[in-house]
């Protein structure tokens, strides 16, 4: 890459299920989705995003199998 080429920067984003996501940071996030971590290069959004999502499962799943095994 030259000197004039900048690394892309991305977002954290999240969804009302708690699904995450990267998203570009020149880009409107896209409906449904809002800030949900740091800034920065596609490689540590996506560590971040290892680090935090620990059940994949989305939110109303997880609500239901707690109501179900409670």
């Amino acid at each position: 890459m030259s000197e004039n080429q900048q690394t892309p920067e991305f977002h954290v984003v999240v969804n009302d299920e708690e699904q995450y996501s990267i998203w570009p940071a020149d880009r409107d996030l896209p409906a449904g989705w809002r800030s949900g971590g740091p800034s920065g290069s596609r490689e540590a959004c996506l560590e971040h995003i290892e680090r935090v999502w620990t059940d994949m499962r989305p939110l109303s799943v997880r609500r239901h199998a707690d109501a179900a095994a409670g």
